[in-house]
């Protein structure tokens, strides 16, 4: 029987998944894009209590979601330097395939404006605040 955490990487790779979440016959998938479907779970109340998650790319945005949603351990197919120091000091087990200095935009032009707003923080809830302060600052330039 795989391991959760190994069915999570090869959900994630084989159905092209940006999340994938595994307890036991519990199963979270997700095709949504940068933090949309963390905020999504926390929105609804979930826990990833237990579960073991492997994500396309982790910045620390992503990260101090991951820290509220507590699961058990991450793969992160990308995740910088300052996501896997938030995921280390907050006992959360991580494994990767590359570990970069930082997340750029999609458009490759800069740093990933989600990691840019959280980057002062250490804390989560007001990592949290800030992400959906970013969001709705987007929602308003559209």
């Amino acid at each position: 029987m795989k391991s959760d955490l190994v069915q999570a990487i090869d959900l994630l790779k084989n159905e092209s998944l940006t999340l994938a979440a595994v307890r036991g016959e519990d199963i979270i998938r997700s095709k949504e894009r940068g933090v949309k479907p963390l905020l999504g779970l926390i929105d609804g109340g979930v826990s990833l209590c237990g579960f073991s998650a492997a994500d396309k790319v982790v910045g620390k945005a992503a990260a101090f979601i991951y820290v509220l949603l507590s699961p058990r351990c991450i793969h992160a197919g990308v995740i910088s330097r300052p996501a896997l120091d938030v995921l280390c000091e907050h006992g959360i087990e991580v494994s990767f395939d590359t570990l970069a200095e930082s997340i750029r935009n999609r458009t490759n032009t800069g740093f990933c404006p989600m990691e840019s707003a959280v980057m002062q923080t250490n804390d989560p809830d007001e990592a949290l605040v800030l992400i959906r302060e970013k969001l709705a600052e987007f929602a308003a330039n559209k």
